[in-house]
């Protein structure tokens, strides 16, 4: 285990052997009975009970103009979550770069990282994240960000981590030099992790010496030939001095499985409207999703979908959810909570999720669950 490894929480799997390490992924869901501010106390119920059952991370990600996302900005969320909590890593999964001006994000993530020293992670992608009309308004509404941002993204990755920096980055304007720091004396610098649901991320993580993420809760396919890419080509770097990565996974636990894939219904037809094109809304309530039909054209898709998903009871997700780490040679697990909520449920919470993060690492390191 490397010193940084350390410092950021990363390194080899469980010490008393039962699995991964596991983490929380929350895009902040608006269920069709909340408002965002229910959505909002529901996260920081929400990630309490991680902190609470042990959980390393908890990441939040940049979307935006959707009906059933809150998670619009992501430094402002992990300033909420991490006021909530001691001792849990709170980050970005993540903030999309081409959206942003470096310094901006630079800032921003500097100033996390004085407010809770040791605790923030910086987690970098390169998607828009939403529909072209609202990328518009986000890079070139204001004037702030111009076309080749999605061209110079390795650059921007570059001076993002430079000037989070104690010494800052140089910069040559007019012929005088001027020096451009992200906070006046930093003491410390958030890891930055490079995200992705193709090989770009994965070549240019190994080429920069950052530590990956592949999107496998999203993109389902594809996620060994990207590790593989990251880890054969990866350069060390003083920060990262050897690949680092983990999993992220769509999780629902209850206690039946039947219940875990009923819970998951709401989830599932969002995600069916999103990749057939379909109107976007708020996430259904439990029932809601019940009594909507599916077209017959789109099942296969839904079965497809549920199927790459882990979906059970706790012994059997815990199964599943080791053997997945075991299969992509990681020692964390990025747990997408996908348990929907019932009508009868208070609006500004959301226990279908907390249970699922409480039964899995209950399943997964029974021994430690006492103490947690």
């Amino acid at each position: 285990m490397s010193p940084h490894d350390m410092a950021d929480g990363t390194g080899p799997a469980l010490p008393d052997g039962t699995g991964p390490a596991l983490s929380v992924l929350d895009l902040v869901p608006v269920r069709s009975n909340q408002t965002s501010a229910e959505a909002l106390t529901a996260a920081r119920s929400l990630v309490r009970v991680a902190e609470r059952h042990g959980y390393r991370r908890y990441w939040v990600a940049e979307h935006h103009n959707m009906p059933a996302v809150a998670a619009t900005n992501p430094p402002v969320l992990i300033g909420l979550l991490a006021a909530a909590t001691e001792r849990i890593r709170v980050g970005s999964g993540g903030v999309m770069l081409p959206n942003h001006a470096p310094l901006v994000v630079a800032e921003q993530f500097a100033l996390l990282e004085a407010a809770f020293p040791g605790r923030i992670d910086l987690g970098i992608g390169r998607a828009p994240g939403t529909d072209p009309v609202t990328r518009y308004a986000l890079r070139y509404g204001a004037g702030g960000v111009d076309d080749s941002a999605v061209e110079r993204f390795p650059e921007y990755v570059g001076n993002v981590v430079s000037m989070m920096e104690e010494s800052g980055v140089s910069m040559a304007v007019a012929g005088r030099t001027h020096e451009l720091r992200a906070t006046p004396r930093a003491a410390g610098r958030p890891p930055v992790w490079l995200l992705g649901s193709s090989d770009y991320s994965a070549r240019l993580a190994a080429e920069q010496g950052l530590p990956y993420v592949f999107a496998h809760h999203f993109a389902g396919k594809g996620t060994a030939e990207a590790l593989e890419l990251y880890r054969t080509r990866f350069r060390p770097s003083g920060d990262c001095p050897e690949p680092r990565t983990f999993l992220t996974v769509n999780v629902g636990v209850a206690e039946t499985a039947e219940e875990a894939r009923r819970r998951a219904l709401p989830q599932q037809h969002a995600m069916l409207a999103l990749r057939t094109g379909a109107p976007l809304g708020p996430q259904m309530l439990v029932e809601e999703a019940e009594a909507t039909t599916v077209p017959d054209q789109h099942r296969g898709l839904l079965e497809a979908m549920a199927g790459r998903w882990v979906l059970d009871e706790p012994a059997g997700a815990a199964a599943e959810v080791r053997r997945l780490a075991t299969t992509y040679g990681v020692d964390e697990v990025m747990v997408h909570p996908v348990a929907g909520a019932m009508a009868s449920e208070p609006a500004d919470a959301a226990p279908a999720r907390e249970r699922t993060l409480a039964l899995l690492q209950q399943a997964m390191a029974p021994a430690r669950s006492g103490r947690d």
